[in-house]
C-alpha cells in the first residue's frame, strides 16, 4: 500500500486542502500519521487516484453503474422529496420553511398525499421511549398484517396511519397529549424541548433515497407488509453510518472536553478515522437541516467549540447528526434521543416511499457484477 504527502495528493486531485480534508473526514481517502513527522499526514494513493479519475471523467461504464448506488445518480423515480441547490423539498415544498410551523402529522399528510393524519394514543406498556419496543411491536405486526399486493391506496394509507400509531406507542408513549412532538417531550419530562423536537421531526421525515428508505422500498417492492418495510428501514437506520451516527458525535465531544476541539479533530484525521459531525455529500454548502435546527437553541460550550474549530480545519459545516446530538445535550435529553427522534420522524418517509413503490408495481432487483474466482467451464464430451 503506497502513500502520498498532502502536496502530492493535492497535485493529483487538483483541489484545495480543505477538499482533501473533507474527503478524509467522509472516509473517501484513508490517512495516517507520517512516521518521519507526526505533525503531518500521509494519504492513501489508491484512494486519491480513484477520486482523481472520477473527477476527470475517466470511469468505465461498468464502474459508473457499480458506483451509481453509492451517492450516485438517483436509481428510482420519486415524487416524495428531493435535494436541489442545497435545499430539501417535500413534494415541492421547502422542508426548512415547513418546519417553522408544521407538525409531523401534517408532514405525513403531505408526504402520503392524503387527508389529515392523527395517531391513536393506545396504552403504552412503557413510560419512556423504547427502540427495543418499537422493534418488537413491528415484528409482531409483520406476521399478522396483510401483504400489500392488490390493495387499494386508501386501504394502505389507513394501515400506514396505524403503523405510525404503533411506532408512536413505543417511541412517544405518553398518552396525555395528541401531537407526537408533545407526546415525545412529555415522555422525556421536558416540555421546553417540545418545539425543537417538532422541528426536528419535520426536518427528518424524509430525505429521498437514503439507505434506510431504500431498504424499505426493496421490502415493499416484494409485496411484503407495510410493517415489514418499516422494520427494514428501522433496522438499517441503526447503523453507525446512518441514524446511529450520533454515537460518533457524542464520542468526539468527549474528546473535545478532554483535549480541546483542535487536538480531537487532528487526532481523528491522522488516525485515518472518519470525522463525524461535519459535512454531507448532498449539501456542499452545509446541511440545511442542521442550520434550521441549531438556530432554535443555544449549543453547549463543547459543541460550539467543535463546530467553529472543525469548520476551520476541515472546511465543512456541521450536519444533522451534530445538530440532533447537540439538541439532546442542550435540553438534557437521554443519550439515545437523536436516534429515537430520527426513527419516529423517518417512519413517515418509509411509509410514503413504501406506498409509492407498491403503486409502481415493480420489483427492485439490481444485478451483481461478479468479481469472484474464475468460473469453471464444463468439459465438452
Amino acid at each position: 500500500m503506497s502513500w502520498l504527502t498532502a502536496e502530492q495528493a493535492l497535485e493529483k486531485l487538483g483541489t484545495k486542502p480543505q477538499t482533501l480534508y473533507a474527503n478524509v473526514s467522509r472516509g473517501r481517502i484513508r490517512a495516517k500519521p507520517d512516521d518521519t513527522d507526526p505533525r503531518r499526514s500521509l494519504y492513501n494513493a489508491a484512494d486519491v487516484m480513484r477520486l482523481a479519475e472520477r473527477h476527470a471523467g475517466r470511469r468505465k461504464t461498468d464502474t459508473v453503474a457499480a458506483e451509481a448506488i453509492q451517492w450516485g445518480d438517483p436509481v428510482l423515480p420519486s415524487a416524495i422529496s428531493t435535494i436541489l441547490d442545497g435545499r430539501l423539498y417535500y413534494r415541492g415544498r421547502d422542508a426548512a420553511a415547513l418546519a417553522e410551523h408544521a407538525t409531523l402529522e401534517e408532514t405525513s399528510a403531505l408526504l402520503w398525499n392524503s387527508g389529515p393524519i392523527a395517531t391513536a394514543l393506545g396504552e403504552a406498556q412503557e413510560t419512556t421511549p423504547s427502540l427495543e419496543r418499537a422493534f418488537v411491536l413491528l415484528a409482531q405486526r409483520v406476521t399478522h398484517d396483510l401483504p400489500t399486493i392488490g390493495r387499494a391506496p386508501r386501504a394502505l394509507t389507513a394501515e400506514a396511519q396505524s403503523i405510525l400509531s404503533t411506532m408512536a406507542l413505543a417511541l412517544a408513549p405518553d398518552a396525555t397529549e395528541s401531537q407526537l412532538h408533545l407526546r415525545l417531550a412529555a415522555s422525556w419530562g421536558n416540555a421546553d424541548a417540545a418545539d425543537c423536537i417538532r422541528r426536528a421531526l419535520v426536518l427528518l421525515a424524509d430525505h429521498e433515497l437514503n439507505a434506510s428508505t431504500f431498504a424499505a422500498r426493496v421490502a415493499a417492492s416484494s409485496g411484503a407488509t407495510l410493517s415489514a418495510a418499516v422494520l427494514s428501514g428501522l433496522s438499517t437506520l441503526t447503523g453507525p453510518l446512518h441514524g446511529g451516527a450520533w454515537q460518533g458525535v457524542a464520542s468526539l465531544i468527549e474528546d473535545v472536553k478532554a483535549v480541546g476541539a483542535g487536538v480531537a479533530i487532528r487526532q481523528t484525521l491522522t488516525q485515518g478515522r472518519v470525522l463525524p459531525a461535519f459535512g454531507h455529500p448532498l449539501y456542499p454548502d452545509g446541511d440545511i437541516r442542521a442550520k434550521a435546527l441549531i438556530s432554535q437553541f443555544a449549543l453547549p460550550r463543547s459543541y460550539d467549540e467543535l463546530a467553529s474549530v472543525g469548520q476551520e480545519i476541515v472546511g465543512e459545516n456541521v450536519n444533522i447528526d451534530f445538530a440532533l446530538t447537540g439538541m439532546a445535550a442542550a435540553f438534557d435529553l437521554p443519550a439515545n434521543a437523536p436516534l429515537v427522534i430520527f426513527a419516529l420522524a423517518r417512519t413517515v418517509g418509509w411509509l410514503a416511499h413504501a406506498m409509492e413503490q407498491i403503486e409502481s408495481g415493480s420489483l427492485i432487483r439490481p444485478r451483481a457484477r461478479y468479481n469472484g474466482p474464475a468460473i469453471e467451464t464444463p468439459l465438452e464430451t
